[in-house]
């Protein structure tokens, strides 16, 4: 991430220090190096790129490990989730040349980037509780910026600041969404269909998607978001061994297993990706 990164995003941030007067908002300062509350809370900028907005709270067993952030980076270097990222930038087509977007457990930022790249002076901010996805996400576009935050906790952001909220196969905070948007803005959430990685899952003993997913989607999200649209995305792919572990390895099934032991299991083959793309309002003034 890049100073000027930072500074692009910098009028959406927001302490992330319990018990705080106002204004709660953070300067940059030392030549993009350090950002600071009124109140004096002080947080450095990584040397990789990236700050973390934790406060104080460490991450959980949750977060990416650097094994599943390079998995991750070369699916997408290879393309396999090119659905997603092109169903994204159709969704947000109508938030204008400068909108404000914010990805949350936005991973290595990619996805982000793309819809970012979309309009010429749109700026982005990635936030994810996984430092090493932090890292990949503060070099992935020029007007992207990116932070270590915990989706479930209060986001560090300023109330109604942002145009969008994508959160892309990640936990959805409905109440901190609705804070952070502008009255209208727009949430656009990506989930796996039943059928995602069909084939590799039997392969790989990878864990099932459930099938009322989108149904659970709309209850949390409901009073809080009105839908706008939704649509399915489905590719048929065949895969290497190598990519097919990758696949694997870049989600949560990266927890509970290693490399050495899919590769074993010889994964390679036929695979379904099959994503549910639903946009929402947010209601309310």
């Amino acid at each position: 991430m890049s100073g000027g990164a930072l500074a692009l995003v910098q009028p959406l941030l927001r302490c992330p220090v319990a018990g705080h007067r106002e204004p709660r908002g953070l300067d940059l300062l030392d030549g993009g190096r350090r950002l600071r509350c009124a109140d004096g809370h002080s947080f450095d900028i990584a040397r990789q790129g990236h700050v973390n907005l934790m406060g104080g709270v460490a991450a959980g067993a949750n977060a990416d490990t650097a094994a599943m952030v390079a998995a991750r980076e070369r699916v997408h270097d290879a393309g396999l989730l090119d659905l997603v990222g092109g169903a994204l930038v159709e969704a947000c087509a109508d938030l204008g040349e400068a909108a404000r977007l914010v990805e949350t457990g936005g991973g290595t930022g990619q996805h982000l980037a793309r819809v970012v790249a979309a309009g010429s002076q749109r700026v982005g901010l990635s936030t994810d509780v996984s430092t090493a996805a932090a890292r990949r996400a503060a070099r992935v576009h020029p007007r992207v910026a990116s932070v270590v935050a915990d989706s479930w906790r209060p986001w560090p952001l300023l109330d109604g600041r942002v145009d969008a909220v994508l959160v892309v196969f990640a936990p959805r905070n409905a109440a901190e969404a609705q804070r952070v948007l502008r009255p209208g803005g727009t949430l656009v959430v990506v989930t796996p269909e039943p059928d995602h990685l069909d084939g590799l899952r039997g392969r790989a003993g990878l864990m099932t998607v459930q099938a009322d997913k989108a149904e659970r989607l709309d209850e949390q999200l409901g009073g809080r978001f009105e839908p706008v649209s939704r649509h399915a995305e489905r590719r048929r792919v065949e895969l290497s061994d190598e990519a097919a572990a990758d696949l694997a390895l870049m989600g949560p099934n990266g927890h509970h297993t290693d490399r050495e032991s899919l590769l074993r299991r010889r994964p390679g083959g036929p695979v379904t990706l099959s994503v549910r793309v639903a946009r929402y309002r947010r209601s309310g003034a």
